[in-house]
């Protein structure tokens, strides 16, 4: 257990004024009910924690232990029937709380967690860590003064909107150590999130060791070492005889530790194999299983190995599709699922099957023939017969499959759950999902993909498309035309093609995480209320910062956008945060709160070499990145 969960202690739940000048209680995500009592509650030395029964003795020293951490006051634990936090599993079941429900109540003398389970006592301790006050935050041992060690009189009911709350890491793209992947699932399970998809396998590496195929990770582990953007010629293929000495991989043992830690946190870890594309660090180590048979195809380093036509048209240059008609390639994945879904307790294992490109499927005199003996017309329905296939097989292993939404189109059984991704085709993917009497998990890239960038591009590191923490915001899990009762819920998603360390994912995570967490657990509608949340975000960036996480302070930066009429360029300019003023300059001068101040849209100057600079105000002092804006973007608008 990680004992410096401190990024979200000291969070003040009665009222105050943000920069909005709106009264707010800053608890991420939003309980369900909330009330607030006459008083406060401070803490002293020689704190008991008293749990009901034997099985609650874990979950008091979790408290025990955050108590201590945050407050560094002696505390003790025992089983009995009073004390001062009192840790209760309901002798009746209560419907209302259902599996991961609570009930927080904070009087002057004492503390009382109940729920059914002991999931819902730890959720209902996050609650609580979230109201001791700012200085048990700070890393600093001086910071904390005991004397001032007090939360609100409250009381409040809580319980999830959605079961399925879940953010993924894609471990393939960049090697995350096994003690990085375990602060990245507690740093989520601070958020009431349940559920941690873990990306595992894909063309730029296999990380899960699988001791029957032992070339998986001896050779589809490594790749060659390479900088620069992900699929362009910045990055050279493997030179002949290259040392492959980039990468990594899990063993047996590491997942086991990592799925043990994330139960004792409330979340289930779900493994995902990609298939039958994104294989090429499989393909690298066992050629047979593609169709080309290509021994020559090493494990991708990030290199261009495929062209995009957008609406989601491609071409791969390399093989790194599974075969469909080969039954050894059947035989390799009962082998890979055996030993997958024995480290796995979870109910339900990922197989992928998106972007799976069928150019060498459609060439293959294999293919061919099982098209013509199953009577398919088109190349794309054999990835229906492979999915139906894998299905069969995980399920023999008494679990069940998810796959990425193109595995719908295929013709694959609603026994599988679909991850909907496509948010664009989501007009077309829901009535298809309706009728087939699907379950979705809803991971929109629009709202929910968080290796797009968050703030300006001038100031973010470079990535094809934009998501702010604003858009994240809006996030819907019930999209229009589907019954909610078909909606397991959702998740986020990392991508690490540009991610290369694990600062950087946390800076890529948060706050946008945040949003995610209370849409997914809160009431409908919660996330109606941006100026709300916009204050919540502001006090969680500073417990953030203050414990030592890599935050994104994108929020703060102006947002520039541009319009055209006739020949003329003008500029608007906006902020994400209620309050902030915006300063610019197109003088090659640095802004300040002296410059003009930004109040209509700005004519940008037809001749000369024009930047443009803005910078944005928050009481008074500058908040957010410098965007610069220079002047071939502004040629290149103009035209």
């Amino acid at each position: 257990m990680h004992t410096k969960w401190l990024f979200l202690s000291g969070l003040f739940l009665q009222s105050f004024m943000s920069f909005s000048q709106i009264p707010i209680n800053p608890l991420i995500p939003e309980p369900v009910t909330l009330k607030k009592l006459k008083g406060e509650f401070r803490l002293k030395e020689g704190i008991e924690v008293v749990y009901s029964v034997d099985s609650l003795s874990q979950t008091a020293s979790l408290l025990k232990k955050e108590i201590a951490v945050n407050t560094h006051y002696s505390v003790a634990t025992k089983k009995g029937g009073q004390g001062t936090f009192f840790l209760i599993i309901n002798p009746t079941y209560n419907p209302q709380l259902g599996s991961e429900g609570y009930s927080l109540e904070v009087l002057t003398n004492s503390v009382s967690i109940s729920a059914n389970t002991t999931n819902g006592l730890f959720y209902g301790i996050q609650t609580f860590i979230q109201l001791l006050p700012v200085s048990t935050a700070s890393k600093q041992k001086n910071a904390i003064k005991k004397s001032s060690i007090s939360v609100p009189c409250v009381q409040i009911i809580d319980y999830p909107r959605f079961a399925w709350r879940g953010m993924m890491l894609d471990v393939s793209r960049h090697f995350f150590t096994k003690k990085e992947v375990m602060k990245y699932i507690e740093d989520i399970a601070r958020y009431k999130f349940n559920t941690f998809h873990w990306h595992l396998t894909d063309d730029n590496g296999w990380r899960i060791e699988i001791k029957s195929l032992p070339k998986l990770t001896s050779v589809g582990a490594w790749r060659v070492p390479r900088f620069g953007a992900y699929n362009t010629i910045e990055r050279k293929a493997p030179l002949p005889g290259e040392p492959a000495t980039d990468g990594g991989f899990y063993t047996q043992e590491d997942i086991k530790e990592v799925v043990l830690f994330a139960n004792k946190l409330g979340v289930q870890v779900i493994p995902e194999i990609d298939i039958p594309g994104h294989c090429m660090a499989a393909i690298a180590a066992y050629p047979e299983l593609c169709c080309t048979k290509d021994s020559s195809i090493k494990v991708n380093p990030g290199t261009k190995f495929s062209d995009w036509f957008g609406g989601g048209m491609f071409r791969m240059n390399v093989d790194n599709s599974l075969n469909p008609s080969d039954e050894k390639v059947y035989q390799f994945l009962d082998k890979v699922f055996t030993e997958v879904a024995g480290l796995f307790p979870a109910a339900y294992i990922h197989v992928g099957g998106d972007e799976c490109y069928k150019g060498y499927w459609a060439k293959d005199p294999g293919c061919k023939a099982l098209m013509e003996r199953l009577g398919i017309r088109h190349v794309e329905d054999l990835q229906g017969y492979f999915m139906n296939r894998v299905k069969d097989i995980i399920q023999a292993k008494g679990k069940k499959v998810i796959g990425w939404d193109e595995v719908m189109e295929g013709g694959m059984s609603n026994e599988a759950t679909i991850m909907l991704w496509r948010g664009w085709l989501e007009k077309d993917i829901i009535p298809k999902a309706v009728k087939g009497n699907y379950k979705i998990i809803m991971s929109p890239t629009s709202t929910n993909y968080f290796d797009y960038f968050q703030g300006d591009r001038s100031v973010e590191p470079p990535v094809y498309a934009n998501l702010r923490l604003k858009d994240a915001y809006k996030f819907e899990p019930v999209p229009v035309g589907a019954d909610e009762k078909m909606i397991l819920g959702g998740q986020s998603n990392l991508w690490t093609e540009s991610v290369q360390n694990f600062r950087h994912a946390e800076y890529m995570i948060f706050p946008r995480a945040w949003a995610t967490s209370e849409i997914l657990w809160s009431p409908k509608g919660t996330n109606q209320n941006w100026e709300k949340f916009v204050g919540k975000v502001e006090e969680h960036l500073k417990r953030a910062e203050a414990s030592g996480i890599k935050v994104a302070k994108a929020i703060y930066d102006p947002v520039v956008t541009f319009k055209k009429e006739g020949s003329e360029l003008f500029v608007e300019m906006s902020s994400e945060v209620p309050g902030v003023e915006i300063y610019y300059t197109i003088d090659d001068s640095m802004p300040d709160d002296f410059s003009p101040k930004y109040t209509d849209p700005v004519l940008i100057p037809a001749d000369g070499v024009i930047t443009l600079r803005v910078q944005a105000y928050l009481h008074g002092k500058p908040s957010g990145h410098l965007v610069a804006v220079g002047s071939d973007v502004l040629k290149a608008k103009a035209k």
